[in-house]
């Protein structure tokens, strides 16, 4: 039985790992990349395996980067089934279908750019095909409803017309559509089977609601191989979901191949008991600037630990009641995902709120934004408030827009929450931010380039990284140590490479014999 690394190999972002047992073939994950525009595009299109192969897919939990390339692998010719936690299909209701649609607005707005760019060279050619600037002009005005939408059907016509390269999104909404009726939820504990002689058990990762390690057991030529999968491993003591798992049933405590995870591999964050006083802090420092308090944070999971955060500080008293805006639609659903489900929720969450007949994640300041003009007022507004927006990196959504309109003023702060990953926006405004205050402010402000234009980056940066969903080293091991689990080896996956090499020397050190595999890299169970 062989396993083969596919994505996140190395690196954080497209989880994806291939079970072969010789009867079936297993997707462990199927994430999309993320990054570099560019990079990511020509990573995400290119499938490793063809889809018709596959028996079925093991899914952890409903982040975008473990389940965005689902539909890609159901649109061609995959017909097995998604086994995933309850919670986990209901989030991915939402996050496939908005997948899709920034799929399906990406793919248009490039496109908008190529027929615009072939419109500019035939305004001024000499030799080919000519316009007039009238034509330019009313051409332009046709591809566009009002100043921010765009006409995808006339765009579509323009490109057959001039027969340009059109750029087709990964998928659209009614592929993700189909994707979701493949999926089947099972609850912690319960065993299914997943292919001949193969089981799948799923325990709780800690990570967000609904992530879950998996332990797959196959029973091959007179004994069983089984090979665990850590998704995501949330921290211990947070508040809303409970702990990692620790004590695993005896019939799956025998592991012969762990795939960990790494994204926090060399790195300690700041203890969560100090999370609420240091968002006290950030919050009383921003108010005496009578700025924005503006927070890139990921839908799923940070945004209603933020809340869960914020309502604790609101009913203490402990900071001003600003009004705290969640700008991102995708937020405001799968906040309602997490209210749906309090079975995950942990004891203290119970005590806190629940006990009280309490929402965690619903208060008398909060604003869930819904339209667009709604956003564009927002961003106007230059009232003292904090805003809660996605995505947490920075690399779309109305995220952009705040910042487009705060980041240039140094009286506003951006707070970041969550992992950055490598060339995204995000981790260009955090390193940027952070060198720059070390610097004491000096000289002119760094800038930083998106949408096509250079802003200065004058709002001040703070990184409090003990909101991180994701175990640190320290935390990862403890997993590895207080577990009933008997590990004979382990694969280091989802981490920057220097992060994963780190930590598998850390678990060696530790008693673990750990490999970090390369993408296309194959192991033998």
């Amino acid at each position: 039985m062989n396993v083969t690394f596919h994505g996140a190999t190395r690196e954080v972002t497209g989880s994806m790992h291939l079970l072969d047992s010789g009867t079936d073939r297993i997707l462990f994950d199927c994430g999309l990349f993320q990054g570099r525009r560019k990079e990511s595009a020509e990573k995400n299109r290119m499938l490793a395996i063809d889809p018709k192969l596959l028996t079925n897919i093991v899914l952890s939990h409903g982040h975008i980067d473990h389940s965005g390339r689902i539909p890609m692998v159901t649109k061609n010719g995959f017909h097995g089934r998604i086994y995933c936690t309850r919670a986990t299909a209901d989030a991915c209701n939402y996050l496939l279908a908005d997948s899709a649609h920034i799929q399906e607005m990406d793919a248009l707005y490039l496109n908008y750019k190529t027929v615009r760019s072939a419109l500019s060279r035939m305004k001024s050619s000499v030799t080919g095909r000519k316009i007039s600037n009238r034509e330019y002009r009313e051409i332009k005005a046709l591809m566009k409803k009002r100043r921010h939408q765009l006409k995808a059907e006339t765009i579509n016509e323009l490109i057959g017309k001039y027969h340009l390269k059109q750029v087709v999104p990964l998928y659209n909404m009614e592929e993700a559509e189909q994707a979701l009726t493949l999926f089947r939820s099972q609850p912690y504990h319960h065993e299914v089977t997943i292919g001949k002689d193969m089981t799948c058990t799923f325990y709780d990762a800690g990570h967000i609601i609904g992530s879950a390690i998996s332990i797959v057991k196959t029973r091959k030529d007179g004994r069983v191989f089984t090979v665990a999968f850590s998704g995501d491993i949330g921290r211990y003591d947070t508040p809303i979901i409970k702990d990692p798992t620790s004590d695993f049933a005896e019939e799956d405590r025998d592991i012969d191949l762990m795939i960990m995870e790494s994204t926090y591999g060399d790195r300690l964050h700041e203890p969560i008991v100090d999370m609420a006083p240091m968002l006290k802090q950030v919050i009383n420092d921003n108010i005496k600037r009578k700025g924005t308090l503006l927070v890139p944070a990921f839908a799923f999971g940070r945004t209603q630990q933020l809340l869960y955060f914020l309502h604790e500080l609101y009913d203490a008293g402990e900071v001003p009641r600003l009004p705290v805006y969640v700008d991102s639609p995708l937020a405001t659903r799968l906040t309602k995902v997490y209210g749906e489900h309090p079975e995950v929720y942990d004891q203290e969450t119970h005590e806190t709120f629940l006990s009280k007949g309490k929402n965690p994640f619903t208060f008398k300041q909060i604003r869930f934004v819904k339209s667009v003009e709604e956003s564009m007022a927002l961003n106007r507004d230059e009232n003292p408030k904090i805003v809660i927006s996605a995505s947490g990196m920075c690399e779309g959504g109305r995220i952009l827009h705040h910042l487009r309109h705060k980041i240039h003023n140094q009286k506003n702060t951006i707070l970041v929450v969550g992992f950055m990953a490598a060339n995204t926006l995000g981790r260009r405004i955090l390193d940027l931010g952070l060198a720059w205050e070390e610097e004491g402010r000096k000289g002119n402000a760094p800038l930083v380039k998106f949408y096509n234009k250079e802003y200065p980056l004058k709002a001040r940066v703070v990184k409090l990284g003990g909101f991180s969903a994701h175990g640190d080293r320290n935390e990862m091991l403890r997993f590895l140590k207080n577990s009933n689990l008997r590990i004979k080896k382990i694969a280091v996956v989802h981490g920057e490479e220097d992060q994963s090499t780190a930590f598998a020397d850390y678990l060696t050190e530790n008693g673990f014999k750990a490999l970090v595999p390369h993408s296309g890299q194959t192991v033998r169970v």
